[in-house]
């Protein structure tokens, strides 16, 4: 198969951006119908039955003049230039660079692009709608699935090495995956090969493979059990999973599922330990706390990577600063900071001068995260377990006067959804009809339908902090008009560990939570969340906080991993969440944004919203 190339950027628009709105349009003209499409994996009819798609919103920057709103995927015109020496500086802190061991998704974006390359990838794109696109990057394609969608097999480049010269091989791939099942040793990191692959386990739930580093029989059953499921045949690596995954070219594009020379393994010990098969590799070692330079990998070769244009000759991380310190340095343009580039958003003292100062405003970009709050009803409390009362709640949310309180449209913008905009499932459907200011009269007509005459009381809790604080203040004044009569509650120790524990959340009727995706599928969303068969137990809620439980959207839910087309797939989600937002499942607040400020010889400077809304390290260049 021909070498895939990574998309040639294009210069960003005008200001920066095209609205949420347009974007949507065009990918919903490129869906299949999401009614078809649940009918062809369940035939539940019942699920979307009645479904009202409202108007589509347009994207917050309506209320910013185009002069002072920052663009949110990339600046300034693109460029090809090769050398010199960029700084990135941010709060950190890491802690570490192992493969099977990242959690961050900050230091997962940057250690993808920069020396830990995986199967597959997402590739650079200054189109937001683009960046969920995926290339192959270790491997020549995005994988070869099975009929039945049990196995993956993926062939890697025959002309990848490791920063020694010695070549890539599949080993060296599977060798890296069976160590996340060492987890009395490797520890920290994503477990989704654990929950994937298809061996046995013991009667506790646990696998039966303790991962290479384990001896005697039981360890050796164990080793053939992984060796059943991962397995090489010259530079093709298959695997064998214990259920039908449509989407898991896209979970190998984690680090966790990347490759480790078993003869540089140091175990546990190895934790800042870096052995590139990227661009660059790491210049003696990582100090942490304070960080390490990373340099060209002699090794690598631009023909063997469709994905990095590794621009700098070297860039030196520097952990341990400042957030404001950091924007205030690079703001400042000197020396130094003309080379330099936050990797820490912008604290929003600060977000408003950057965007209203021209000079700053072309040298700083406003992605979203991907991390959306939201707000989930108890159907266990009395007054939300009804529908209608769900639904005026969600009719009287004023998302717009929530992304005020916590900073304006720098620091987020209004979502019914939980599916954040970059993603291919993304839609601006509006069931209720309400739009995102909230609509007082609608939700009086909902409680009236309800039967309620009286002021409806309830009590929410929320993660307590001054801004927080502001933002339910705003809800709550909302709500208020509405007819409701809300009692917050603020958590400020263990938030996520008190509410999905039934005696700590006992007399709660309404939580606030957040959540972003592992990869660019809502099947990182919405099963996690709303799947009882994988969270409800004797114990609490697991991350269904709400108790929703509804065990016909567990079986649709289960069949949509089992589609094999991307875009059908995503579609379906689609339409399944739009459902749950009909039935008021949970109420979409927001999605998070970030804001990073560069130096005036910082080119190509873009962010990845699908990787977290991270500064892209895969083109990124400096003045020569």
């Amino acid at each position: 198969m021909a070498k895939q190339t990574p998309p040639t950027p294009e210069p960003a628009s005008a200001d920066g951006a095209t609205t949420r709105a347009t974007r949507r349009a065009a990918r919903r003209r490129r869906r299949p119908s999401r009614v078809q499409v649940l009918v062809a994996v369940v035939g539940v009819l019942a699920l979307v039955t009645g479904l009202v798609l409202g108007v589509r919103y347009l994207n917050s920057r309506a209320d910013t003049p185009p002069d002072t709103a920052a663009a949110t995927s990339a600046v300034g015109d693109r460029v090809d230039t090769d050398g010199g020496t960029l700084h990135a500086l941010t709060l950190g802190p890491v802690t570490t660079w192992d493969p099977q061991r990242i959690a961050s998704r900050d230091d997962m974006a940057f250690a993808g692009r920069v020396f830990a390359r995986t199967l597959t990838a997402y590739a650079p794109s200054t189109d937001p709608d683009d960046q969920a696109r995926l290339v192959g990057d270790l491997a020549t394609d995005t994988g070869t699935p099975g009929k039945d969608l049990k196995t993956w097999s993926f062939t890697l480049r025959d002309d990848v090495k490791w920063q020694d010269g010695s070549a890539l091989t599949c080993a060296d791939v599977a060798y890296g995956i069976s160590r996340t099942f060492a987890t009395d040793v490797i520890g920290g990191g994503p477990t989704d090969a654990l929950a994937v692959l298809a061996i046995p386990r013991q009667m506790d739930g646990t696998s039966t493979y303790a991962g290479p580093y384990a001896t005697g029989a039981a360890a050796a059953a164990g080793q053939a059990a992984f060796d059943k499921a991962v397995t090489c045949k010259d530079q093709t690596i298959t695997f064998t999973l214990s259920a039908p995954l449509s989407d898991f070219n896209e979970l190998v594009s984690q680090p966790a599922f990347g490759p480790v020379k078993k003869s540089e393994d140091r175990r546990d010990a190895g934790g800042y330990d870096v052995f590139s098969a990227g661009p660059y590799m790491l210049q003696g070692t990582w100090s942490a706390g304070k960080g390490g330079t990373f340099v060209r990998n002699p090794a690598w070769s631009q023909d063997s990577d469709p994905v990095r244009k590794a621009h700098p000759d070297v860039i030196r991380f520097q952990e341990g600063l400042d957030t404001q310190a950091v924007a205030q340095q690079v703001m400042a343009d000197g020396d130094t900071g003309r080379y330099s580039v936050a990797l820490g958003s912008a604290p929003p003292a600060i977000q408003q001068h950057i965007t209203a100062v021209q000079s700053l405003q072309e040298r700083s970009v406003n992605p979203g995260t991907g991390v959306v709050d939201y707000l989930v009803p108890n159907l266990r409390s009395e007054v939300f377990a009804d529908e209608k009362v769900r639904q005026a709640l969600a009719a009287a949310t004023n998302r717009d006067a929530y992304v005020t309180a916590i900073g304006g449209v720098t620091a987020a913008e209004p979502s019914r959804s939980l599916i954040p905009a970059s993603l291919p499932a993304a839609h601006d459907a509006d069931p209720i009809g309400t739009g995102t200011k909230g609509d007082v009269a609608r939700a009086k007509a909902l409680l009236t339908e309800a039967k309620k005459t009286g002021p409806v009381p309830f009590t929410v809790a929320y993660r307590s902090n001054p801004t927080a604080d502001k933002a339910m203040a705003a809800l709550v004044a909302g709500w208020r008009l509405a007819g409701f009569e809300p009692t917050t509650k603020p958590v400020t120790d263990d938030y996520f560990t008190q509410i999905s524990d039934p005696k700590a959340a006992t007399g709660i009727d309404l939580f606030w939570s957040n959540w972003a995706p592992a990869w660019a599928s809502a099947s990182t969303i919405l099963p996690p969340l709303f799947d009882s068969s994988i969270n409800i137990t004797k114990v609490g809620p697991g991350r269904d906080y709400g108790y929703w439980d509804d065990p016909k959207l567990n079986q649709t839910m289960a069949a949509v991993q089992g589609i094999a087309d991307r875009g059908e797939r995503e579609s379906a989600w689609a339409g399944i969440d739009e459902d749950l937002l009909l039935r008021g499942a949970y109420i979409g607040l927001a999605e998070r944004k970030a804001l990073y400020v560069a130096g005036s010889d910082v080119r190509n400077l873009s962010a990845n919203a699908v990787g977290g809304g991270v500064v892209e390290f895969a083109d990124i260049a400096v003045a020569r």
